[in-house]
């Protein structure tokens, strides 16, 4: 008779018995105006795989990391009416809006049937938390609550449901499940406290979100979210009858489903069965596409950039600790030696999917054909191993970030460097746009993304974002993509992509070299806004690092800021394309235009949207006007915009 049932839901319906419940109630990143370092994103990725390992036996799961510093403490817990796979569901949806919350430090996320929460404290023991409280979440009054008969009796029914709840939770590991019936209505209600609470502290929260949930009275629905608990009520049934009636009814459960199952014909029997039989092959199928392994494609397979995974892990000396170059927040860097001799390095990324792979073969496509003394050379790649692998030459020196803003270092990197450095990087990027057979955007111009020879030469590296554009395409619309601070508006804004957004990053990145400090958006006095008012002010030099002493040619220094506020104009007609730049910067007879705009610096826009995160694009154009009144003819041709007489105010409506 059991099988009757299974056959009918196998057939019938989807495997998932019940409803995961992933619908957000609540969502707070804390410290959003600190930004996390690479350690933090590091320990972050390694926590939340830890917790999925522990939401996938148990349902539930704390675990914390304490180096490298800073260290992250980290929480998950379905409810305990969810079943495992809906528990899976729940989670992963969860930790997917979560890992949005990144750089801040912290972050809370209740979804109807789980809750997540990641802090660099312990945080495990509060019921009510101490840095952040999510706000309460109430639906609107029905038919039957707004009755006037009904409702002076509603407040009261609620209470009592919520009270039944509490004290079932008390009684039962902390969960409980109640519903009350009076007349037309229905009430239920369930509580869930976090493991990590005792007895006396559960009972404390959800008496505390009791008090807390009338303020959500007479709507038909009321939720509170406290730090260690989850409170809930609704007119309608949410959670799972079934798993309520086997733990509460015992028996019960039995003698219902002989009731039901008494009619049952032996046809049906027949019937059900062939539909057990098909449902067990869609539910087989769904499961091995799921954890399908990330397979090559053939034409990579038999390539020279395909690498064996044992050979990498070899020449790595099995990624011992030793020949750590770095990391970031995509994956960790190791030196190693081929067979051959030749010394790489080995990024070892921390994921190792799909949407993974794809941004492996995008960089193989993209730059495997590509030889520039400013482009990091790339040897290939393995996707086939328990971990996806890229393969690169190897640079001696660090990264320009490490190098430029690390304040310890006693000998900072000399203004004839730093100027050689801005032309290598603005040559590799003149030969993605142009000397390719078909334009390369990088999309992710930045220092951590520059490294530097033995000689300080610069190599542009990480093409996981770029993407190829047809020559006879002035644009390509996509999802956003790319680090905060660097991305140029009408990207950010509209998804509006064009090689004047390199431009854009590399007028950050130029500025950020000559100054000696990285752009902010969560500061007032960003470098960009001190080198404009400073361009106002005829003291642009000023911004130069003081740690240089005056060590540095005034007019090179004056002109590379003047260049580096043109290619941060708001407007990305009022751009040079690369080619200028590199002409301006090679050739010192060449008269540098004014700037007509302040550099792009709206913080409010960028703060709503987490780093290499994609975002809808259009999700931010209603938000951006720009009052400053600026030359413009809509033309992409530089030289013919600086010409024009026409003023307008500007809208990010192209």
């Amino acid at each position: 008779m059991v099988l009757i049932i299974i056959s009918l839901c196998f057939f019938f319906f989807s495997p998932s018995l019940s409803d995961p419940r992933a619908s957000v109630s609540g969502f707070l990143c804390k410290g959003s105006n600190v930004r996390a370092d690479g350690n933090f994103v590091f320990n972050y990725v390694n926590l939340m795989r830890t917790l999925t390992g522990l939401i996938e036996k148990n349902r539930f799961g704390v675990h914390s990391i304490s180096s490298p510093r800073p260290g992250i403490f980290g929480l998950a817990q379905c409810h305990q009416d969810l079943s495992q796979e809906d528990c899976n569901i729940c989670f992963t949806e969860a930790k997917k809006k979560l890992d949005r919350c990144l750089p801040a430090i912290g972050g809370s996320i209740y979804l109807e049937g789980c809750f997540v929460r990641y802090e660099q404290y312990n945080f495990w023991g509060e019921s009510v938390d101490k840095v952040g409280k999510l706000e309460n979440k109430c639906g609107n009054s029905t038919d039957i609550t707004r009755d006037k008969y009904i409702k002076a009796d509603f407040t009261s029914i609620v209470n009592a449901a919520v009270m039944n709840e509490t004290l079932s939770a008390a009684s039962n590991k902390g969960y409980g499940t109640t519903e009350v019936k009076r007349g037309l209505i229905n009430v239920y209600a369930l509580g869930q406290c976090w493991n990590t609470l005792d007895a006396q502290k559960c009972t404390q929260c959800l008496n505390e979100a009791g008090v807390e949930i009338d303020v959500c009275l007479p709507g038909a629905e009321g939720q509170v979210l406290n730090a260690g608990c989850y409170l809930r009520y609704s007119t309608h049934n949410f959670f799972d009858n079934a798993t309520a009636k086997l733990e509460n009814d015992g028996g019960n459960a039995e003698s219902t489903l002989t009731i039901v199952l008494i009619p049952v014909s032996v046809l049906l029997v027949l019937f059900c069965a062939l539909g057990a039989y098909l449902g067990y092959i869609r539910y087989s199928n769904t499961k091995q596409e799921c954890k399908k392994v990330v397979v090559m494609p053939s034409s990579f397979q038999s390539s020279e950039f395909n690498f064996k995974y044992e050979i990498l892990e070899k020449a790595t000396d099995f990624f011992h600790p030793s020949n750590k170059l770095g990391q970031g927040g995509a994956g960790t860097v190791y030196k190693g030696t081929l067979p051959n001799g030749t010394v790489v390095a080995v990024k070892r990324l921390f994921f190792n999917t799909p949407q993974w792979a794809d941004k492996v073969f995008n960089e193989v496509n993209l730059i495997s054909g590509i030889q520039h003394k400013n482009l990091i050379k790339f040897y290939g790649c393995s996707v086939e191993g328990p971990d996806s692998l890229l393969v690169y030459e190897f640079v001696p020196n660090k990264n320009l970030d490490q190098i430029l803003f690390d304040r310890k270092i006693a000998q900072p990197i000399s203004w004839h460097k730093r100027l050689n450095i801005i032309c290598g990087i603005a040559e590799g990027l003149k030969h993605l746009h142009e000397g390719c057979q078909a334009k390369i955007i990088h999309r992710d111009i930045k220092s951590s993304n520059i490294l530097l020879d033995e000689n300080l030469e610069p190599k542009i590296a990480d093409f996981g974002l770029a993407r190829r554009v047809s020559t006879d395409k002035s644009h390509i619309s996509t999802g956003v993509a790319g680090t905060v601070g660097y991305l140029a508006p009408e990207y950010l804004v509209q998804g509006c992509l064009t090689e004047k957004a390199d431009v854009y990053a590399f007028g950050v990145l130029s500025i950020e070299i000559a100054c000696g400090r990285k752009n902010s958006i969560f500061v007032n006095d960003s470098v960009l806004q001190s080198v404009w008012e400073n361009y106002k002010s005829k003291t642009i030099t000023r911004t130069i690092d003081s740690r240089l002493k005056g060590d540095f040619h005034e007019e090179e220094a004056s002109r590379v800021l003047q260049i580096g506020l043109l290619c941060t104009q708001t407007h990305r007609s009022l751009r040079p394309s690369i080619s200028e730049v590199v002409r301006m910067l090679r050739d010192d007879k060449i008269v540098i235009p004014k700037a007509k705009q302040p550099p792009f610096q709206n913080s409010s826009l960028l703060a709503s949207d987490d780093t290499t995160k994609s975002s809808g694009s259009n999700s931010f154009s209603s938000n951006w006007h720009s009052t400053q009144d600026i030359v413009s003819t809509g033309s992409e041709d530089f030289a013919s915009v600086l010409s024009s007489q026409s003023r307008i105010t500007l809208h990010f409506n192209e």
